[in-house]
């Protein structure tokens, strides 16, 4: 029996993944939509592959054409938030982000959920509404994760604009300025985010702690 190129080459690509057992069927969903977006250079495959892996079993999001990734196992000197357009297969935005100042110096390496910490939050949130307070247009969160996130109100973690995310303040400084635990953004562009990413988009802030992955209950789920 003849085999067409076609349907060999099919055969050929599943019988490799069935091998090697590291790619099922949904990551390479998610790998085909990291290379269409164009995020080689940006984000790695392992942190894209977790934030949508989470962000799949989020059932209550009102805008589900895009996602914010923010990763902290970058230093506060690269830009390392990302507003990404699912359905357009695009990067929108990329630019600064400070963390908690118990967080870490220019790296992020400790991180809590407990009130007065001042210390960044990792995992999944939704993004709530948007108000005026001491650092101007601010934006809520929702720590969706129980014992991970979940103070994220109570704690009165926003996004908001600071004037100490910018290269000047790392060119004086050698590092960002940082924050009570909040996510600060150059001022200058903090409010087209916020109006883009407000009411109901996902979230996920990534980070280098082991233990995050084997509490989370969203990746557990996959």
């Amino acid at each position: 029996m003849k085999i067409s190129g076609k349907i060999f080459t099919t055969i050929f690509f599943f019988a490799i993944i069935s091998l090697s057992n590291k790619l099922t069927v949904e990551d390479i969903d998610i790998h085909q939509i990291w290379l269409e977006c164009k995020l080689e250079e940006e984000i790695s495959f392992e942190i894209f592959n977790t934030a949508i892996t989470g962000y799949q079993h989020i059932n209550y999001l009102n805008k589900k054409d895009i996602i914010s990734i923010i990763d902290f196992s970058k230093p506060s000197t690269e830009k390392r938030f990302y507003v990404i357009d699912l359905e357009n297969k695009r990067l929108i935005y990329k630019c600064f982000v400070a963390h908690g100042k118990n967080s870490g110096d220019n790296y992020a390496k400790s991180f809590s959920n407990q009130p007065g910490s001042l210390k960044s939050s990792l995992g999944f949130f939704i993004t709530a509404e948007t108000y005026y307070g001491d650092h101007g247009y601010s934006l809520r969160i929702e720590g969706l994760e129980k014992g991970i996130n979940d103070n994220a109100r109570i704690r009165e973690l926003v996004i908001h604009g600071a004037k100490y995310v910018s290269e000047a303040f790392i060119n004086k400084n050698g590092r960002l300025g940082r924050s009570w635990g909040c996510l600060a953004l150059p001022v200058e562009n903090s409010k087209e985010i916020i109006d883009k990413i407000s009411g109901g988009s996902c979230l996920f802030i990534y980070g280098n702690d082991y233990t995050y992955k084997e509490n989370s209950a969203f990746l557990k789920k996959n």
